[in-house]
């Protein structure tokens, strides 16, 4: 639950950043007196640019580089990566092998780790 906090609140700032960067982007336009295609060519080339620059963005692309990803696989990588609004986002931990890892400490097995493993997971949601 508070993982789906911690997210979605990254995401609204992220969100907010980005409404901020095309309303700053917007005003150097019209600064500039552009038009049309200009203008269009212009926005899009900001926007693109401020993405960049955000929080978010920076820590995926250590994440990626961490990963030594390059290509299609950082393209997409990143894509996710900042929508999520961060690798520390995006990084959710597995319930169930904290869970199967909590079962091998208490050395359970067969039936009763099972039952508790299920149990654990079902909880940490």
């Amino acid at each position: 639950m508070i993982e789906k906090l911690t997210a979605a609140a990254a995401a609204l700032f992220l969100c907010a950043g980005l409404a901020h960067a095309a309303d700053d982007c917007e005003k150097q336009a019209t600064d500039k007196k552009l038009a049309g295609a200009a203008k269009t060519s212009f926005m899009k080339k900001c926007e693109a640019d401020a993405m960049a620059a955000s929080p978010a963005n920076a820590s995926c692309e250590k994440a990626a580089a961490d990963k030594k990803l390059a290509g299609a696989a950082k393209t997409s990588f990143m894509k996710k990566c900042t929508a999520d609004g961060g690798p520390t986002a995006a990084a959710k931990p597995d319930p169930a092998a904290a869970c199967e890892k909590q079962a091998d400490e208490k050395k359970l097995a067969g039936a009763a780790k099972t039952s508790f493993v299920k149990k654990c997971t079902a909880d940490a949601k």
